[in-house]
């Protein structure tokens, strides 16, 4: 227990060092690209979402765990971040919000942001559980547990720090099954007062990462029953979450 937990606190510590590190880097440099006005009409940036992303990958890095798994965590992470950051930039104009929309106009020929995000981190999500399971049943579970995790903490980014606090409380019961979920908390918990204060927002990059890396946390201490206990209700809440940011999405503009 002890050399577990000290395990987990070396990788939180990384992770909110490289996170840190990277932060005070992008804003040394600002680009317009990555500004947005938030729901209070205050201009923020969106430089928390690379920087817990590589936070939580270098935090996860550092763990003494089988290759596959490191690579199944560096892979989840950084895809999820990479199709996040992407809708983040290529969607910032599109006022579409949740699958229905996304996938509506995916079935009318227009491939949107969003859809590629959807896609992408689903595919990386079966890619990492290919990794961290060896039956086939077990791999499909595992990545939609992963994919479900990335899209649940993303929709909750609707207010200053409500995604870092959904990370922190899905990652601390995670941390009594193996060290894991410490490099997505540690890389979060650097900039949660940054995001509180509206500085800054982890947008889909961060919360997509981040999302994956404790998706892939809660894939790594389970077995079967487990994966399809959390992949029912992960992919209830999602869409649950869904339907709730689309009326909220649809209050906003009125």
């Amino acid at each position: 227990m002890g050399a577990a937990f000290s395990r987990a606190a070396v990788s939180g510590a990384v992770a909110a060092v490289v996170a840190g590190g990277v932060y005070r880097a992008l804003r040394a440099r600002p680009r317009r690209g990555w500004q947005r006005t938030n729901y209070a009409g205050r201009t923020v940036d969106l430089y928390a979402g690379p920087a817990v992303a590589l936070g939580a990958a270098a935090g996860t890095a550092v763990l003494p765990l089988p290759a596959r798994t490191r690579y199944a965590a560096a892979l989840a992470v950084l895809a999820a971040g990479g199709c996040g950051a992407y809708d983040d930039l290529a969607g910032a104009d599109d006022p579409r919000r949740g699958f229905r929309a996304h996938l509506g106009a995916l079935r009318g020929g227009e491939v949107t942001s969003g859809a590629v995000k959807l896609f992408g981190i689903g595919a990386a999500g079966l890619a990492a559980g290919a990794l961290l399971k060896d039956r086939p049943v077990e791999r499909i579970l595992a990545g939609v547990v992963i994919a479900a995790t990335a899209h649940l903490v993303n929709l909750t980014d609707v207010r200053p720090a409500a995604a870092a606090a959904t990370v922190l409380a899905l990652g601390a019961p995670g941390l009594l099954g193996g060290p894991l979920a410490a490099a997505p908390m540690g890389a979060v918990a650097a900039l949660v007062a940054d995001d509180l204060g509206e500085r800054t927002m982890i947008g889909d990059t961060g919360a997509h990462a981040l999302g994956a890396a404790i998706g892939v946390a809660i894939v790594a201490g389970r077995g079967r029953a487990g994966l399809v206990a959390h992949a029912a209700g992960l992919v209830a809440a999602t869409v649950y979450g869904d339907r709730v940011s689309r009326l909220v999405q649809l209050t906003a503009d009125r």
